[in-house]
């Protein structure tokens, strides 16, 4: 039953029943226990394992192999490898053996930090005091080679994939990480020849090995090359997966494809996937860079038709910024209006851009209007504060620009020189020169440079 609670998530009602069999004086088994501490280290509730692994010291059942490898996971996981270097430790002092696991896991979090020499000499002095048979293994070996990869080490890594070779070990984790590693090396050839090679060994490529692909030929802007790479992926009976997708949208958007995009965001939809917002967005502001402002919309209201995704504030800023751009502001003022009534709250982003816009064509009602409606939803920023002062210095309203100037002094941001030169140069021009050296005096003092 807490195997089961564990597997749904429902760790708060799992350790409540542990709790209830341990007041029961019905101990736990180890299997048991281990569940337990592999549901809170997936999840990152570190604490929760750390008081559990001292419950099973302290009143048993006593922690295994499996427990420490569990416990080192979850510090590796979080980045805490000083803990889970500790943990290896305190299981050697028990009498512990490390296994394979113990060394992998350790191995990949060295070498996901970069520090490959550490992680050498860690195997060697595990393989130097354990007998964990062959020498060899294809685990370890895919980690080396993954971690020299990506630290530029292009001949150690070839070095292990010879190993495995040599073993005759190649599996398709293998071949992915070796075609990843020439992608990352710019040595596109290579990694087809590794494909091909995969082929000819009977391992099968899956969705990792075509997103590599075709993720290194939309970064390259070759994306002809990429849809035609996810045909043949299809063709072969690999099922594309969200990162797919994913990576081909925003390789089309980001080549102002926002057709093509629009168009795979469909394909995503007919295939069960649920786009996350950002990967919506990403099309929306594609057919913005386009002129498309109508297609644009209609793309937000498309969005509005799935429950499971709905648009944010990321997503009428783009939209705002789009009609802003193309000098309709009363269309980017709607929107605004829109989103609040969605229950979406405009941000500072939102504030900003609109406020920008007004202050352009010096309308400093309106502009002080989403000042004041700003304010009691947040904390303008320098920016709001410096588009007023311009626009009041620009209309020559001189109190209203002391005014903010004075708003933006007690709101406690961080002020550089730009709004003192703001008003020193209106004033200069206006010929105040008793104003200029007070501001200039009072610049100074600030000791802003």
């Amino acid at each position: 039953l807490i195997r089961a609670l564990c597997l749904e998530g429902k760790l708060g009602n799992s350790l409540a029943l542990l709790r209830t069999m341990v007041q029961e004086r019905r101990t736990p088994d180890i299997i048991t226990h281990n569940y337990l501490m592999n549901a809170f280290c997936k999840r990152g509730d570190l604490g929760k394992a750390e008081w559990l692994f001292n419950q099973m010291i302290c009143r048993g059942p006593s922690p295994t192999c499996a427990t420490y490898n569990t416990l080192m996971g979850g510090y590796c996981l979080a980045d805490e490898l000083d803990k889970a270097l500790d943990i290896f430790s305190d299981m050697t002092k028990v009498g512990l053996l490390p296994n394979r696991v113990s060394c992998n896991i350790l191995v990949h979090a060295l070498c996901r930090r970069g520090i490959l020499e550490d992680a050498t000499k860690l195997l060697d002095s595990i393989l130097a005091e354990v007998d964990l048979g062959s020498t060899f293994d294809v685990i370890t070996s895919t980690i080396f080679m993954d971690g020299c990869f990506k630290t530029g080490k292009t001949v150690e890594a070839l070095s292990h994939w010879g190993d495995v070779v040599h073993h005759g070990m190649e599996d398709t984790v293998s071949y992915n990480v070796n075609i990843h590693g020439h992608c990352l090396t710019g040595d596109i050839n290579r990694a087809q020849r590794s494909l091909a090679e995969m082929l000819k060994t009977g391992c099968v490529p899956d969705a990792c090995t075509y997103n590599t692909f075709i993720g290194h030929l939309c970064k390259s802007g070759k994306m002809d090359e990429a849809c035609c790479v996810f045909g043949t992926m299809r063709r072969m009976g690999v099922l594309p997966d969200e990162i797919t997708f994913e990576i081909l949208i925003r390789g089309l958007c980001s080549c102002g494809d926002a057709l093509g995009s629009h168009g795979f965001l469909c394909l995503m939809l007919k295939s069960s996937f649920s786009p996350r917002p950002a990967i919506w967005n990403a099309v929306i502001d594609a057919y913005g860079k386009c002129g498309d402002l109508r297609s644009a919309v209609k793309m937000k209201d498309h969005m509005l038709e799935f429950d499971a995704v709905l648009p944010n504030a990321y997503t009428y800023n783009i939209l705002i910024r789009w009609e802003l751009r193309f000098g309709n502001t009363d269309g980017a003022l709607y929107l605004k209006e829109e989103m609040q009534l969605r229950g979406i709250s405009p941000d500072l982003v939102t504030y900003n851009s609109l406020i920008g816009s007004v202050c352009s064509v010096g309308d400093m009602r309106s502009a002080l209007d989403l000042y004041f409606e700003m304010q009691r939803r947040l904390d303008p920023d320098l920016v709001t504060y410096t588009q007023l002062l311009k626009c009041c210095c620009l209309r020559g309203e001189m109190r209203k620009a002391e005014w903010v100037f004075f708003e933006l002094r007690i709101s406690g941001l961080a002020v550089d020189h730009v709004p003192f030169m703001i008003l020193m140069k209106k004033y200069f021009k206006m010929g105040e020169l008793d104003r200029v050296h007070d501001l200039y005096l009072e610049w100074s003092a600030t000791g802003i440079r």
